[in-house]
């Protein structure tokens, strides 16, 4: 596990099966429990490296693309929350 924010991160688990489910890829392994786990691949040491992760090297939190979808989100919750709905940029 190498995610930097998951509980399991540094531990090392027997990989099951690999697998693109839900449009993403991911690693079913047995947790310390025995129960099958799924986790995003990325999150792993399997997944191939992030190659701007790699280049920004702890630097830069959140990719471009990232921060588009989070203020998506943003302005998602904002309408349902306020019942408004933003018009073009004034």
């Amino acid at each position: 596990m190498t995610h930097p924010f998951h509980p399991l991160k540094g531990r090392t688990f027997t990989l099951v099966t690999y697998r693109n489910n839900w449009g993403e890829d991911r690693v079913y392994f047995h947790d310390d429990r025995g129960n099958l786990t799924v986790l995003p691949a990325s999150w792993t040491s399997v997944a191939p490296k992030d190659p701007f992760r790699e280049v920004a090297a702890g630097r830069c939190l959140l990719r471009f693309v990232d921060l588009m979808e989070l203020l998506a989100l943003a302005r998602q919750i904002r309408e349902r929350e306020l019942g408004v709905r933003d018009g073009p940029p004034k």
